[in-house]
């Protein structure tokens, strides 16, 4: 079966075809480590995950190079630095709050099942990389030098003769539309207002490094410089698929597709834009003036990872996905079903089925589709069961055994289980002299304990109940 992927830049799902098999190559655009990463971060290293792990599945996990940068200069990092540790050295202080944040977002994804990508580049350690990119720039005609300042002309970009692509092609605006649509800084140093800043001086206190093109003042890169210096380091000047959220179509990836085009004086970035839709929470954008602004860490407190993750993974990528709490308890009682049929056996090769749905343009709710299938299906079918347990691995569920699955569910509601094995001991002694009442009376104290029991020809077991 191929694999056939969406790109945003030509509006088609086509055959994915890479342009080395034996080294696919793939960049997301990452977290600004400031702070806790919101649910739609989480959501975008997901997708991503996923896409990681088809791939991997595809070509062998030694062919594919998953490149997932970290924003690590930003105006909100240098606030928080400065706030949180007043005295230190600011470049010491920037240090302590990136690596803090940087760290914290490691745990969240990895508690949601993502791998590691492949390499996690720090927009700090790059600035030669942007130095270069900016003077190729300036040599092409494309960028300019104004008040120590480093601009791009997208005008210059849609005026060249070549093969570049047209300023606007990947969000598909015109230049007037993203005027208009666009926070734009007016500055009487531009030449026009669509132009947009590559490189600019530091103000006092800020980090700062030596200027590109003979500027004399040290200074700072612009925001969408780094991702293209990223992603020609780890990746080339051309690489198979480029990622984000939709919401960083326009400006970002815009400006990362224009920068490393006119660059190196080619027609494309990467040969596939993909890019996940909205997630909005009980029906209402996320928004912290609506109080609803929830973190990984926020939900993560009340559900385990995989509950998030199958949450996310149950509406395609594309789509926008509504977080509910109803949801999150559907995912957390489905887990528990897969867990106690799967968690504990080898697993088998995973479910052609499943691939062919992830082939589709990773359509992970067909695929959640085949895995009801098989769990039906391994009611009778120790085979079925087996290619459930395989499924579920490679989509990042299953992490580990059932019992320590039960047993951290148990932790996290508070009931104590030894007093719930105390009471089952007396409910069964109750039913073997037949005293019913006393049985019913102690199974409605565990009720009201949060606790469902099951009986069967084994005995009784009992869960935490949501």
């Amino acid at each position: 079966m191929e694999l056939r992927l969406y790109d945003t830049l030509t509006r088609e799902k086509r055959p994915f075809v890479p342009l080395d098999a034996n080294n696919v190559r793939m960049y997301a655009c990452g977290p600004t480590v400031y702070d806790f990463a919101h649910i739609g971060n989480g959501r975008a290293a997901i997708v991503f995950d996923v896409l990681f792990r088809v791939l991997r599945h595809r070509y062998g996990a030694d062919h594919v190079t998953y490149v997932r940068n970290i924003t690590d200069v930003d105006d909100k990092i240098n606030e928080r630095a400065a706030r949180d540790y007043p005295g230190v050295p600011l470049n010491e202080a920037i240090r302590k709050v990136t690596e803090l944040t940087y760290q914290q977002y490691q745990d969240d994804v990895t508690a949601l099942g993502c791998l590691p990508p492949t390499v996690q580049p720090r927009a700090t350690e790059h600035i030669s990389e942007m130095r270069a990119i900016i003077e190729k720039l300036i040599a092409g005609g494309f960028a300019y030098v104004a008040e120590d300042h480093v601009l791009f002309s997208p005008q210059a970009m849609n005026a060249a003769n070549s093969v570049l692509p047209r300023y606007g092609a990947l969000s598909k605006r015109s230049l007037d539309e993203m005027i208009a649509g666009a926070r734009v800084d007016v500055a009487p140093y531009k030449r026009d207002h669509t132009d947009f800043v590559l490189w600019k001086p530091a103000k006092p206190g800020e980090p700062s490094w030596p200027s590109p093109a003979a500027i004399a003042v040290e200074g700072r890169p612009g925001w969408h410089i780094e991702c293209s210096a990223m992603a020609w380091k780890h990746l080339g000047e051309r690489f198979d698929i480029h990622g984000g959220g939709i919401d960083l179509v326009f400006p970002h990836h815009e400006n990362e597709l224009a920068q490393t085009c006119c660059a190196f004086h080619s027609d494309r970035m990467a040969n596939v834009w993909m890019h996940n839709g909205f997630l909005q929470l009980e029906s209402e954008k996320m928004s912290k003036s609506l109080g609803n602004f929830f973190t990984i860490r926020d939900l993560l407190a009340d559900w385990p990872g995989e509950v998030l993750r199958l949450a996310m993974l149950k509406t395609h990528y594309r789509s926008p996905l509504d977080w509910t709490v109803r949801s999150a308890e559907e995912s957390a009682k489905t887990l528990d079903d897969w867990y106690a049929v799967a968690a504990d056996i080898e697993p088998g090769a995973p479910s052609p089925a499943m691939l062919e749905a992830l082939s589709d343009d990773l359509n992970t709710a067909q695929a959640m589709a085949v895995l009801h299938g098989l769990r039906n299906a391994s009611a009778s079918s120790e085979a079925s069961r087996r290619e459930l347990a395989g499924s579920l691995r490679m989509l990042g569920f299953l992490s580990e055994s059932a019992a320590a699955w039960k047993s951290r569910k148990q932790q996290a509601s508070g009931v104590d289980a030894s007093a719930v094995e105390a009471l089952i001991a007396e409910r069964t002694a109750a039913r073997a002299r037949k005293d019913f009442k006393e049985s019913d009376r102690i199974r409605d104290q565990l009720a009201a304990m949060g606790v469902v029991i099951k009986d069967s020809k084994e005995g009784t077991t009992w869960e935490v109940a949501r």
